[in-house]
């Protein structure tokens, strides 16, 4: 029998079934050989019937293992994302330690091509931490300097583009080594892509640093005596082998910064409000505040301290908006201290009232008066410590503001 005629057997069958709805009786009607055809049928039948239901089981299983596997690439995905956020979070707040952390979760190749190209793009640090990281006196970081000037592409730039460029991919250090590193691979990097604009790399980077100086002089508020195009000049004689610079050129220079200032390169939203383009100094270093009018002496913390206009600011961390404390440095004095608990300790103590005149923020975000008579602070090194003691010693004797906001208030005391 035919495929076609088995088919219309079948029909015929079902047709007659349904007529006589006599399921019992329908082998009766049939011949021995299409009894056995029937039989054939039903056989194969359940075959089909049960390889339709291994196909379904094996899909489900398939299934099943695909979103199971998509689960754990999710999974891997997010605690990758998770990981990476981690790693940015200990970088702003540790350059070496979120290094470190990338690192060792296979986030980061521990080349420096690869660590420079992150701090490039930059998304998610702080400026202030690649500057720090940059500045690093250690083969590593040296290397990871080199590679992250190498991406910048100089060509066809005045000096003063390919400065605002530069300086917006990180925040210049407050020391003044970490900056000479930093602005000698700049103009390195410059002429290496102008060979026709100086004669030397040192004309490139002396003329680089008085356009920074320029920048701060013109735009510092507390800069009252603003420098002119002709002192800029005089500034600048004789810096290109002994032979001045086209005026022209210093011109161009001078207007240029007059008209725009170098821009302080934000930090996705968490910028410290209170650093200024080349604070005098920053750095980490622990504090210990006292007071003689409760007579408790608070825990040591670790905080982000930066020196400028004559202000101590000092922060949490250093991706916080707004400074945790602080401390205008007026009726003031630093000195060195031992203190058992804290090696390289100094503090600064009030020379007028017993208090000294400070403001910081509590718990709950307020406001508040300081109540200190000391501010006790520990560097990590001697040598820091010093520098540290130094630099505030300049900026108290430097503001002749303060010096006369003194010499005024003990007058009005007096009368």
């Amino acid at each position: 029998m035919s495929l076609h005629e088995g088919s219309s057997f079948i029909s015929r069958i079902i047709a007659h079934r349904e007529e006589m709805n006599m399921n019992d009786l329908e082998i009766h009607y049939l011949t021995p050989e299409e009894r056995q055809l029937l039989v054939d049928i039903r056989l194969r039948k359940a075959e089909l019937q049960s390889e339709i239901k291994q196909l379904q089981d094996e899909i489900a299983e398939v299934t099943a293992e695909m979103e199971k596997l998509e689960a754990q690439e999710e999974s891997k995905t997010n605690t990758k994302t998770k990981q990476l956020s981690i790693g940015k979070k200990k970088f702003n707040m540790d350059p070496k330690k979120g290094i470190e952390y990338l690192v060792e979760h296979g986030l980061l190749q521990n080349t420096a091509e690869n660590v420079s190209q992150f701090l490039y793009k930059g998304e998610g640090l702080n400026k202030t931490a690649i500057g720090e990281y940059l500045g690093e006196r250690n083969d590593f970081n040296m290397k990871v300097l080199d590679a992250f000037v190498e991406l910048h592409d100089f060509t066809d730039l005045i000096l003063v583009q390919a400065l605002r460029q530069f300086l917006w991919s990180f925040r210049l250090p407050g020391e003044a080594q970490k900056i000479d590193r930093m602005m000698e691979k700049f103009a390195q990097r410059y002429c290496q892509l102008n060979t026709d604009v100086f004669s030397n790399i040192d004309t490139c980077y002396v003329l680089s640093f008085a356009i920074i100086m320029l920048n701060t002089s013109l735009h510092n508020p507390s800069v009252k005596e603003k420098p002119s195009v002709e002192q800029f000049i005089n500034m600048n004689r004789g810096i290109n082998n002994g032979e001045d610079l086209p005026r022209e050129l210093i011109v161009s220079l001078y207007d240029s910064i007059k008209q725009e200032p170098f821009k302080i390169p934000e930090d996705d939203g968490n910028d410290l409000m209170h650093t200024f383009f080349n604070p005098d100094r920053e750095g980490w270093l622990w504090k210990q505040g006292s007071s003689k009018l409760s007579g408790r002496y608070k825990s040591w913390k670790r905080r982000w301290f930066i020196l400028n206009d004559n202000c101590l600011y000092y922060f949490e961390y250093t991706t916080d908006k707004e400074p945790r404390g602080i401390i205008p440095l007026e009726n003031v004095q630093v000195r060195e201290v031992v203190d058992r608990n804290r090696a390289n300790s100094f503090e600064l103590f009030s020379t007028g009232s017993d208090i000294i005149k400070a403001c910081k923020t509590d718990s709950e975000g307020k406001v508040v008066e300081g109540k200190h008579t000391v501010y006790r602070m520990s560097a990590s090194t001697p040598e820091e410590m010093a520098e540290w003691i130094k630099c505030i010693r300049q900026s108290i004797s430097h503001n002749p503001f303060y010096d006369m906001l003194s010499a005024r208030k003990k007058k009005a005391q007096h009368i």
